[in-house]
């Protein structure tokens, strides 16, 4: 996530008000339909975690012990992780590594970095090593296949690095071919407009933080109503500032699956929290389960010049 809700003293999220502030974990699941998925791989099941931001303040250990039991009990053919393991300090990355280590699943676990993991290259480098020495692969601008080669994972670098390439990666792999793509940041799918993108797995938002039942993020209401409040009031009160709008291009698309036209993109509410902490926006592990499309289901694929229509 951006650093819009980063601004407050480390009192302001004090071990005493973290279990309030952030809530038990939830496990949500979906299935989401492949076009062209091999019948070996239909009933696949992925758990994605996502948003740790490791840090002593945002994410407690009981909160992380229950995401990797929980998973673990799952036995899913295939972990991702999609980003923000710190926040911008890259040290404590030492101790999260063997942590995530413990996780387990038939293909592996695969993750990509968010924009809190690559503040310095250097800070970069490190929490890529560590996750490495965990036995998690992590994909900046790769293709990999614990699947197998009919159902490739791209994995890009973060969209705000200037290093985000898909072309390359895309291009190269048949149209016929479905495929998964982790990106940490849900504006990317922007950026895959011109080439096949089955489901996109992505973080970065936390869900919003504060979401109302029914109406949505509340960062994504604030962005409707924000022209008609006094700027006094949404320069000191969180989620009313602009600076919400940096964090996320599509704020409505800031939790869950979203269908759009021909592709799926899904993202996780995270388990790290920022200040001022959670509403009806509990910290999430994810269960996708791939099933095969139905002939409606497997709609035209897009093509250079086409757009987007935002859901909502």
């Amino acid at each position: 996530m951006g650093s819009s809700f980063s601004d407050h003293s480390r009192a302001s999220l004090s071990p005493q008000l973290r279990p309030w502030r952030s809530g038990a974990l939830r496990v949500d699941r979906v299935s989401v339909p492949i076009a062209d998925l091999p019948d070996p791989l239909v009933g696949t099941t992925i758990v994605q975690l996502s948003d740790f931001h490791f840090d002593g303040l945002r994410l407690s250990k009981a909160l992380l012990e229950a995401a990797i039991a929980e998973s673990n009990a799952i036995q899913p053919d295939l972990v991702c992780l999609t980003g923000d393991f710190v926040t911008d300090d890259p040290s404590p990355i030492e101790e999260l590594g063997p942590q995530l280590g413990r996780l387990r699943s038939r293909y592996g676990t695969y993750a990509v970095l968010g924009n809190h993991d690559i503040v310095t290259r250097s800070g970069r480098l490190h929490i890529i090593d560590a996750l490495y020495r965990a036995d998690i692969a992590v994909l900046w601008n790769e293709v990999a296949y614990p699947l197998g080669g009919g159902l490739p994972l791209v994995g890009l670098a973060d969209l705000w690095s200037g290093e985000c390439q898909p072309a390359p990666l895309l291009s190269a792999l048949s149209p016929t071919t479905p495929r998964l793509v982790l990106a940490h940041n849900p504006d990317t799918a922007d950026r895959l407009l011109p080439w096949r993108s089955d489901l996109q797995l992505s973080g970065h938002t936390h869900g919003g933080q504060v979401v109302l039942p029914g109406l949505g993020s509340v960062p994504q209401i604030m962005r409707r109503v924000r022209p008609y409040l006094p700027r006094r009031l949404t320069e000191r009160i969180p989620y009313m500032s602009e600076t919400c709008d940096r964090v996320v291009k599509h704020w409505e698309w800031a939790l869950g699956l979203h269908h759009l036209r021909d592709r799926y993109l899904y993202v996780n509410r995270g388990l790290g929290t920022y200040f001022p902490g959670r509403l009806f926006c509990p910290p999430e592990l994810t269960v996708i389960t791939l099933v095969a499309a139905t002939p409606a289901e497997a709609a035209p694929r897009l093509g250079n010049g086409d757009r987007f229509r935002s859901p909502g």
